[in-house]
């Protein structure tokens, strides 16, 4: 199996710096070591990410629903099917030799059913009539096989399908008794019993020990119709093996077959496997086509996903499944949250504001120079997070790194910092809930969930029409979001200032304690407020912690 490239990915609802920085790193990993490393998306970007990356040529990351492995990466049994007239036989053959118990039946690629070690072993020790045989509409070319048989006359395309299997130990008077039309009678070398069988209008006699059949009783048997097979095994020994010849379809499992998907989570798997004795199960393409099998020891053997994480180290912010994955690193500018990890890992946090600045210093760092169309996007992700250097979260360093950038790039920060922030308030064209969610972040602080949200734009018009959307929104979701305080900040960048939304028990008296300024109704006017990470929940945490202290 192709080897999995390690996944540089950012947070959920990603903004241009999570995007962009997944990229960039992501690249300069590769030219470091040589080996693969893919930068995705933990969620569906917003206008301004989007555009940035069509000016400076970048192809979209491909979206990450989960970092749970799923069954397309763990290394497969790769049992060839086998077709539905196969014989018992050949099948228990099969198994033994390829150390399996469970065999898929195909038909054209398609699952049809299963045979298992155990069923095989049920049609030997639970009892069955003489009429099996034909019951199950044995291909004589099964039972020749299965006896090692020659057909001296007769049709090796037709099937037994009809009578019951008797064998012929006594002397023709009796068995005239218990012949009957179209059986399958096994005798030796008795010229008589072969007549009589013949005469009784058998539909197969099996000679055996070889004894050859005479010229006579093969223009007999062909005459009416009968089939002639001789085999170098005695009557006992047909007698046990002649049920091998038994086609699988006869026995198989075909109904309510319990099959999985490439796309299919192993965790889903795991919970099935748990339930049922079954040891392994198939797994189909998303045709419908058979591809392999898995199994308990697939699941021990797989190797968890390796994954970077980006401008965020919290388990809420985190893609869905994280748990599950290997964390190789970790490079991000926020405050320390909540991951843990299995293996001690290179984790790299400094107070800057933008995680582009970070990556900008690595590559400094390793002697790397930086491809214009790599700078385009670090440049745009300081310049998003900083908010064209205007948010207190923006240090010397990032303005330094982005107008360095801008010059390896070839463009002017002000003129791409309208641009970008023109394309990323474009949103009359949106839902309610896509803005809502567009930069959607949660936070747990004491035992409060809080939900906050954030748009830019440097229109103070278009703020004003949205707030006038996204308010009842807020209204008629909040009880299904999650939260018990739900804020929504609409930051005015040319103004530097940020009109706060809010919904939850105690929010108002929250928001007056934050920041000092009666609300009104559900909102408030924040001056100089414009940045979540070092304005807005700061000071929301600091004032809960001052309520609870009282």
């Amino acid at each position: 199996m192709k080897e999995r490239p390690v996944t540089v990915i950012g947070h959920q609802n990603p903004d241009t710096d999570s995007i962009c920085s997944a990229i960039v790193y992501a690249n300069l990993k590769r030219t470091l070591t040589g080996q693969a490393y893919e930068a995705r998306s933990a969620g569906h970007m917003n206008e301004e990410t989007r555009y940035v990356l069509q000016r400076f040529g970048i192809q979209e990351p491909r979206y990450l629903a989960s970092a749970q492995p799923r069954v397309r990466n763990v290394e497969l049994q790769h049992i060839a099917g086998i077709s539905a007239e196969m014989s018992l036989k050949n099948a228990w053959s099969l198994m033994k030799r390829d150390n399996v118990v469970t065999l898929p039946i195909l038909k054209e690629g398609k699952l049809e059913g299963l045979i298992t070690i155990g069923d095989i072993a049920r049609s030997y020790m639970e009892e069955h009539d003489s009429n099996t045989v034909a019951a199950a509409n044995t291909p004589y070319r099964n039972i020749l096989d299965t006896l090692d048989g020659v057909l001296v006359t007769g049709d090796p395309d037709a099937n037994f399908d009809k009578g019951k299997v008797v064998i012929s130990a006594a002397n023709p008077d009796v068995m005239e008794k218990y012949i009957d039309e179209h059986d399958m009678v096994i005798l030796g070398n008795r010229y008589d019993s072969q007549l009589c069988a013949i005469e009784m209008k058998a539909g197969c006699i099996v000679v055996c020990l070889e004894t050859g059949v005479s010229d006579t009783i093969q223009s007999m048997a062909r005459r009416a119709g009968c089939a002639v097979i001789c085999t170098p095994f005695d009557t006992y020994k047909v007698a046990r093996l002649i049920n091998q010849s038994i086609p699988v379809r006869h026995f198989m499992k075909k109904d309510n077959l319990i099959t999985f998907r490439m796309d299919n989570y192993v965790e889903e798997i795991r919970t099935v496997m748990a339930k049922k004795r079954h040891r392994s199960f198939p797994i189909l393409d998303r045709n419908g086509d058979y591809v392999g099998m898995i199994g308990r020891r697939n699941l021990l053997d797989m190797k968890p996903r390796q994954v970077i994480m980006v401008d965020h180290n919290e388990k809420n912010q985190a893609v869905p499944g994280i748990t599950s994955a290997e964390i190789l690193e970790i490079i991000d500018h926020h405050r320390l949250g909540s991951v843990e990890t299995m293996n001690p890992v290179y984790f790299r946090n400094q107070p800057l504001g933008c995680t582009a600045t970070i990556v900008y210093q690595m590559y400094q760092e390793n002697h790397v120079p930086v491809e214009p169309e790599m700078a385009g996007l670090l440049c745009s992700a300081i310049v998003s997070d900083t908010l064209m250097f205007r948010s207190p979260t923006c240090t010397p360093v990032d303005e330094k790194a982005a107008r360095e950038l801008a010059q390896i790039a070839g463009v002017k920060v002000e003129e791409l910092a309208e641009d970008m922030f023109r394309a990323g308030s474009n949103l009359s064209q949106k839902t309610e809930e896509e803005i809502f969610y567009q930069d959607f972040k949660k936070f747990n602080v004491q035992s409060i969930t809080l939900g906050v949200s954030q748009i830019s734009s440097m229109s103070r018009d278009e703020l004003r029409e949205l707030k006038q959307r996204i308010f009842p929104y807020m209204e008629q979701n909040f009880q299904g979001s999650g939260v018990d305080m739900l804020l929504f900040m609409l930051t005015n960048i040319a103004e530097e200032s940020t009109d706060l939304l809010f919904l939850g028990t105690g929010a108002m008296e929250l928001v007056e304690s934050a920041f000092g300024r009666k609300p009104q109704e559900n909102s408030a006017l924040l001056p100089g407020v414009v940045s979540r990470k070092k304005q807005m929940v700061p000071a929301i945490i600091r004032a809960l912690q001052k309520r609870d202290e009282a």
